[in-house]
């Protein structure tokens, strides 16, 4: 490996950056919504606008001919063999054989595991990356990837294109996630999508304060819950996405 190898590399939506190009500081996100620097925003943030309709554009256009797909989130941080990534590398390929595609956010870790899981087993495996103020990139078992600028554009994509989410264990990214496709279900958003929660350990402690605290003071209620599919078993998450795909056919 040569020097130039280790240089470091930033994506900014279809661009690429290298060696110094890449050390330029923040984001596109970051320009957009740090309140720092506010006084150009009539003329910078009216042509983002532009920008931003290009990145659903791109979106919309490359996705529209998935097959049915399942958005798969983890975290980037879990190292090749962890419990969670063998679970995640296992389940995309139960997916891939039951007919899905697999779209992650198409980095390292848990994201990383389910798209090679998929694509081993012959599946369509797609990578939905974002730009952020370190490396990290589109990895190599993706074969259909999107680089986005913005998180709200890039979040529709998981959505919109899939028929349901299943969440390893992860960090604040995951959890965002996780929310937001409980937040749509509740508020009827979107209609008979599974969220399937794997890894019943790593999950408890965040479940027994949702029922102790969230739903014992009423911010939430019984059925909120229903929502969700606990479990450690690939099988039994796979044929849980399975049934509620047919009931809306």
């Amino acid at each position: 490996m040569t020097e130039r190898d280790h240089k470091p590399e930033r994506h900014r939506g279809p661009v690429t950056l290298r060696r110094e190009a890449a050390s330029a500081s923040g984001t596109a996100d970051q320009a957009l919504l740090d309140s720092a620097g506010r006084p150009d925003w009539k003329v910078r943030d009216a042509w983002r606008t532009l920008r931003i309709l290009s990145e659903f554009v791109e979106g919309f256009d490359t996705l529209s001919d998935l097959p049915p797909a399942v958005s798969v989130f983890g975290s980037a941080r879990s190292k090749a063999g962890s419990p969670e990534c063998e679970m995640a590398q296992a389940l995309g390929g139960a997916l891939a054989r039951a007919g899905y595609a697999v779209i992650t956010g198409g980095g390292p870790g848990v994201m990383e595991a389910a798209n090679r899981g998929c694509t081993e087993a012959g599946g369509l495996s797609v990578g939905l990356g974002i730009e952020l103020p370190f490396e990290q990139g589109i990895n190599e078992w993706v074969d259909v990837g999107i680089d986005f600028r913005y998180f709200f554009a890039r979040k529709t994509m998981f959505v919109k294109y899939a028929q349901a989410f299943v969440v390893l264990p992860g960090g604040f990214g995951t959890m965002d996630e996780l929310f937001e496709a409980m937040t749509l279900v509740q508020t009827g958003k979107v209609t008979r999508f599974p969220v399937v929660l794997m890894g019943v350990d790593y999950w408890s402690g965040l479940l027994d304060w949702i029922r102790g605290v969230m739903l014992k003071q009423g911010m939430i209620s019984e059925v909120d819950l229903d929502i969700l599919l606990v479990t450690d078993d690939i099988e039994e998450a796979v044929q849980h996405i399975v049934e509620a795909d047919r009931l809306t056919k």
